[in-house]
């Protein structure tokens, strides 16, 4: 039998935590020290350095995608509902998430807002929280306001552990996800410059492991993972450019991310596990904590459709940026089927794309897709058009 390179130990073992829907590293973690606790939190964004802070570790519930067969959640929500909440019930009744000790539930829509209050009913011995944020961007209006909701979190976090949460230990959780970020960031420059080196399928399960792992592991597996794709050539292909937009709630399968690829496309930026990279810069060490992160939310954080945005004019600027800063010659928009932010966010991008002349191409999809056959045909089709499109 043949070695394994270093790579593919890498994707192995991140692969294994991504099919784990049991979360035993989280259990691993816990049991490690007696009394650690764990607290989930649903897709898009919430401050996890404040759970770091209280020593507990912060675990990202992403729904229980293609592995799960949802049957008991099903009967909580209506058909016309996009499935991430139904498989993420399916995770709690059948006990998948009894070793976390908290849910979070991040403003993303009305349907996850709902889900918040379905989990205090239906786990009362676990904390829960709906985790609001500013609609107004004004540092003495949203600002305070925001400030004022991670202050409750931060008691509320004290008394889950039973000690206060310093300024210090915030600002050193902080740094944490700062390194974390960076190495985030790193990672997509990376996909970006050399797409045949790093492919989504891989780095998607790369960043899919950071929702289990303490940061400081998480960071240190990216770094090996650029480096040791790095030092094994792969063949370069004459495939489309493209990036990806409305994959920030509910995740595609990672069969349809393959698809994508196997399709033509190099998929150089994408909105997949956004939390990992809301952030979009340094946040201060040395100040009020809970005022830096405020800050970085209201003046530097990423946009997306889950994300009140008062500016219409500038609508569409984000996916612009992205599309001439990584590169792109297209834009493939995937969202999950009945997603009222991306669906309805998603024919303004397009008139901005059209205006400026950049190809697009959309579909729908949800967490347990099982056809790819039209996804990819229509990913090729795509890709061949963006090639015809540049040669004429």
């Amino acid at each position: 039998m043949l070695p394994t390179t270093p790579v593919a130990q890498i994707v192995e073992r991140c692969q294994a935590l991504f099919d784990d829907l049991h979360f035993n590293a989280v259990k691993e973690w816990k049991a490690a020290v007696p009394g650690r606790k764990a607290i989930g939190y649903m897709p898009v964004y919430v401050p996890r350095e404040l759970i770091h802070a209280a020593g507990m570790l912060p675990v990202g519930i992403l729904g229980g995608g293609d592995q799960l067969e949802v049957i008991q959640g099903d009967a909580y929500y209506q058909s016309y509902i996009c499935r991430i909440p139904r498989s993420t019930v399916e995770l709690g009744l059948t006990g998948r998430l009894d070793c976390l000790d908290g849910m979070l539930f991040p403003s993303i829509c009305d349907v996850i807002r709902n889900l918040s209050g379905m989990w205090q009913i239906l786990f009362k011995d676990k904390y829960v929280r709906y985790v609001d944020v500013p609609q107004n961007y004004d540092d003495e209006v949203g600002g305070k306001f925001y400030m004022e909701e991670m202050q409750v979190l931060r008691e509320d976090f004290g008394k889950l552990v039973g000690k206060p949460i310093t300024d210090e230990a915030l600002n050193a959780s902080i740094a944490v996800y700062n390194e974390n970020r960076a190495a985030i960031r790193e990672l997509y420059a990376y996909r970006a410059a050399k797409p045949w080196q790093a492919p989504t399928s891989e780095v998607y399960l790369v960043q899919r492991a950071g929702m289990v792992l303490p940061p400081e592991e998480h960071t240190q597996l990216v770094r090996e993972y650029i480096a040791a794709t790095d030092a094994l050539p792969r063949p370069k292909r004459d495939n489309a450019r493209v990036v990806i937009n409305g994959t920030f709630c509910e995740q595609p399968p990672l069969t349809l991310i393959k698809s994508i690829e196997m399709a033509g496309c190099y998929i150089v930026d994408d909105d997949l596990i956004l939390i990992n990279r809301w952030l979009l810069d340094h946040v201060p060490t040395t100040g009020n904590p809970l005022q830096e992160l405020s800050k970085a939310f209201l003046h530097r954080s990423a946009v997306t459709a889950a994300k009140y945005d008062a500016r219409r004019e500038d609508k569409g600027q984000y996916l612009l940026k992205q599309v001439k800063t990584m590169g792109a010659e297209g834009v493939v928009f995937a969202a999950p089927s009945f997603c009222d932010p991306a669906l309805l966010e998603r024919p303004m991008l397009q008139d901005v794309l059209t205006k400026h002349k950049i190809p697009h191409t959309a579909f729908k999809y949800a967490e347990n897709t099982g056809q790819m056959a039209p996804i990819r045909e229509q990913a090729g089709t795509f890709a061949d058009s963006i090639k015809l499109w540049n040669e004429a």
